[in-house]
């Protein structure tokens, strides 16, 4: 029989951002760096022969936890894929929830033929091209001990066959937290679960589940608040923006000394006309929690993006809110072409500081054309950083 070692990937920009990567190549987060380093060193004492993981990044550099050090080749495969979300794949949760709730319930409820989403994959589908694979690696490794990098929705449908339970029947099973290892043997056409996804590694620092409540119960009101986005009318809610603007400068500063309205407007009616999505609006239901503002032109040559307005409103604070309007710039730049993020933060704005490294800013420089001192942060969003081997 061949010992499999079942490892979902570190926390990646989807788990963060609460968007849909199912064959998105999202990248892993600043947390999912430590949660690698933790799972490497579980797995210093345990034997391995092999690695294999599914050929997106996300499990790919998981997968180094064992390789690196073990001095192993990795084997990619896109059998051992995540289901693949189709004409969904990256819009936010809360934009699914809004286009199509019903399906999305069918998804979280384990319905096998879940929805009509063009391009996307039923469960079945799912479970049997990631069993094959499986399975093909005992039979590749007999009596060895594999390491396999998969993903979260992917590896329920195993624990569930391995179980002997419907596909529906996945519900039953927790989920896993990022990098969770789950233990299998496969072999001459028999399977058995020794132990399902443990996450023992992390504590509560470095566990991403402990900062979410969707996985917990299904009562709504412990649902996390998964926002959806749209372009701001400029023309029609140009006093929301101002108004928002001339709060946060407040907010920052002490005082409206230096603060010009109509400059930033303008600015502002520049970006939504070179892009529609140039001032997008963050939505929690009906209700404006924050804006995001985007400028597609300032140095583009330099493949940056720069966001001149990050904002949430004194509603949407201290919620945890903020970070999928990163996720929302990471989206739409990185469909641009663009490999980095800038923006601009007073050195007294010790939170968003506090924030913005959190997620992978470093300053670069300082603003000279600010009235007032502004530094210059910038975060990497390409792939160039990658190291999987």
């Amino acid at each position: 029989m061949t010992t499999i070692y079942l490892v979902r990937h570190a926390e990646a920009e989807g788990n963060l951002y609460r968007r849909i990567h199912g064959w998105y190549d999202s990248k892993i987060t600043e947390k999912g760096k430590r949660q690698i380093a933790a799972l490497e060193r579980r797995f210093e004492p345990i034997h391995v022969d092999a690695a294999y993981s599914s050929d997106l990044v996300r499990t790919m550099a998981t997968a180094m936890a064992v390789c690196r050090p073990k001095g192993l080749k990795l084997h990619t495969t896109p059998a051992l894929r995540e289901v693949g979300m189709g004409d969904w794949e990256d819009l936010t949760w809360g934009q699914a929830a809004r286009l199509e709730p019903e399906m999305l319930r069918q998804f979280s409820a384990g319905v096998d033929h879940w929805g009509d989403i063009p391009g996307s994959e039923d469960f079945s589908t799912v479970q049997n091209r990631v069993w094959d694979a499986l399975e093909q690696i005992a039979r590749d490794h007999p009596d060895q001990t594999v390491a396999v990098f998969c993903h979260g929705m992917a590896i329920r449908t195993v624990l569930a066959r391995c179980q002997g339970l419907p596909l529906e029947g996945m519900t039953r099973i927790g989920h896993s937290d990022n990098t969770g290892v789950a233990l299998l043997t496969m072999g001459g056409g028999k399977s058995a679960l020794l132990h399902g996804s443990d996450a023992s590694h992390l504590d509560e620092s470095l566990s991403t589940l402990a900062k979410q409540r969707w996985w917990k119960e299904k009562d709504g009101a412990l649902a996390d608040a998964n926002m959806w986005f749209r372009p701001l009318d400029m023309d029609r809610e140009e006093g929301f923006y101002r108004d928002s603007r001339a709060e946060a400068w407040r907010t920052v500063h002490g005082s409206m000394d230096h603060f010009d309205g109509d400059a930033f407007c303008a600015v502002a009616k520049e970006n939504s006309r070179t892009d529609p999505h140039g001032v997008t609006c963050a939505m929690l239901g009906e209700r404006p929690m924050g804006l995001i503002q985007m400028d597609f032109c300032r140095d583009a040559e330099q493949k940056a993006g720069w966001i001149p307005f990050y904002y949430m409103t004194p509603e949407g604070r201290n919620r945890g809110l903020g970070v999928q309007l990163l996720g929302e710039a990471v989206s739409r730049f990185r469909a641009a072409g663009r490999e980095r993020l800038r923006l601009r933060c007073a050195p007294e704005n010790h939170i968003a500081r506090r924030f913005y490294k959190e997620h992978g800013f470093a300053k670069i420089g300082e603003d000279p054309t600010s009235p007032v001192p502004l530094d210059i942060m910038e975060k990497y969003i390409g792939y160039g950083d990658l190291e999987l081997n």
